[in-house]
């Protein structure tokens, strides 16, 4: 059975939503591929599609605050929304919990094996990970609610969609290798926080009514270190960090995503 029709999706959200990595690129400032799952959910449904999504933002950036990327400044991706959106998707709350941030910093400190470099290496394994509070998961989980309570002032007809973030660390994840630098108490620890995020969204599905598309059970078995992996490790050299950012979808976990989306919207 096809999915429902929509004429008008409007995509909100973070990197693991825009794409960074995948080129063509509909936007670099943004790191928003052409390729992104927004981009392909639009093309399998026939529809319009307004992507807003971002490297880099927290729910605020998506609420209210403004987002400075270089020299480019975006303005809440909620600014004058459209109301004729039929279907919005979202993917964030990442950055809130210092996820993927944390582990590239980690990453980055496990390839600094030169001792002249150790004083910097130490600097980026201050602070990570972050030991998530289950105040902080009932607080992005708030935040997110209140975007979607948003979107449907803006919006009353959209069916709203939460897009889990796809599974990095999975079980063939294997510590200290060339493209997972990370130790096995690291990977464990970054375990927790895709499980806190996993949480979030049960949470601020409960909270708003919004639907939940579970990427992170869906793609379980294509983590790191798999056979068949929709998301990619660190580069082989550190230069190439901000042409293909580590831990983030490959096009296969977009286009499996999208599938994903297409397939939750067939049921009622």
């Amino acid at each position: 059975m096809p999915p429902p029709a929509y004429q008008h999706i409007v995509a909100l959200g973070s990197s693991f939503a825009s794409g960074p990595g995948i080129a063509p690129y509909a936007d670099k400032t943004a790191w928003r591929s052409k390729l992104n799952y927004p981009s392909i959910l639009a093309d399998l449904l026939g529809a319009k599609l307004t992507d807003r999504s971002s490297s880099g933002v927290t729910t605020a950036h998506i609420s209210r605050q403004r987002q400075r990327t270089g020299l480019t400044t975006r303005s809440p991706q909620l600014d004058r929304f459209p109301s004729d959106a039929d279907l919005v998707t979202l993917t964030a709350g990442g950055n809130d919990l210092g996820y993927i941030g944390g582990m590239i910093k980690l990453a980055c400190a496990g390839r600094l094996t030169n001792p002249l470099l150790r004083p910097v290496a130490r600097l980026l394994r201050h602070g990570s990970p972050v030991a998530v509070t289950e105040s902080d998961v009932a607080n992005v989980a708030e935040a997110i609610a209140r975007i979607v309570s948003a979107v449907r002032d803006e919006a009353p007809n959209a069916r709203i969609v939460l897009v889990e973030y796809l599974t990095v660390v999975g079980p063939d994840t294997v510590p200290l290798t060339r493209d997972v630098p990370l130790t096995q108490a690291q990977l464990s620890e970054f375990r927790l926080v895709a499980d806190s995020l996993v949480r979030v969204f049960a949470e601020a599905a409960s909270l708003s009514g919004a639907d939940v598309v579970p990427m992170s059970e869906i793609s379980a078995a294509h983590a790191l270190g798999s056979e068949d992996p929709w998301v990619v490790g660190m580069p082989d050299k550190l230069t190439d960090l901000i042409r293909h950012p580590p831990f983030h979808p490959n096009a296969a976990g977009m286009e499996a995503t999208a599938l994903a989306i297409a397939d939750h919207l067939r049921q009622p």
